[in-house]
């Protein structure tokens, strides 16, 4: 019984070798990895960066990236980002841009949802994330 058990977890993480693709030079701890699998077994095509220190998983849809999370390099879980059409932001969100940032298209969205289930807005303009709560209002900078 332990002899299976101990194959089926040594392949669950070879198996993670082939999905998991790190960036050329990244190394992402086996803790890293392993929380991947545990929490999202279902994500493919797996890409990896670093991130202020922590490791951030892409996956799906055409840009590779629809989702996205982070994990410290103790493997625990930081963030979940689901790619959203930029249309579907809270209208407070447009409002904030073009008051602080005039001019300035928002080029990504995304719902944010942290380790403690808190949900947000994020906002990519000109290599920023703006981070709202889920009623629009400005947070941050991030």
């Amino acid at each position: 019984m332990k002899k299976t058990i101990l194959l089926t977890i040594t392949a669950a993480l070879l198996g993670t070798g082939a999905m998991v693709k790190a960036a050329s030079s990244l190394e992402v701890p086996a803790a890293v990895k392993q929380s991947l699998v545990k929490k999202y077994p279902n994500a493919t095509k797996v890409t990896w960066e670093k991130e202020k220190g922590n490791f951030e998983a892409n996956w799906g849809g055409k840009s590779g990236e629809d989702t996205s999370v982070t994990f410290t390099p103790s493997g625990e879980f930081v963030e979940e980002v689901d790619a959203i059409p930029v249309s579907q932001l809270p209208p407070t969100v447009f409002e904030y841009v073009k008051t602080n940032y005039k001019g300035t298209k928002i080029k990504e969205a995304g719902r944010v949802t942290n380790a403690a289930g808190k949900k947000m807005f994020e906002a990519e303009i000109k290599g920023k994330d703006l981070l709202f709560d889920e009623n629009g209002k400005f947070l941050k900078v991030d």
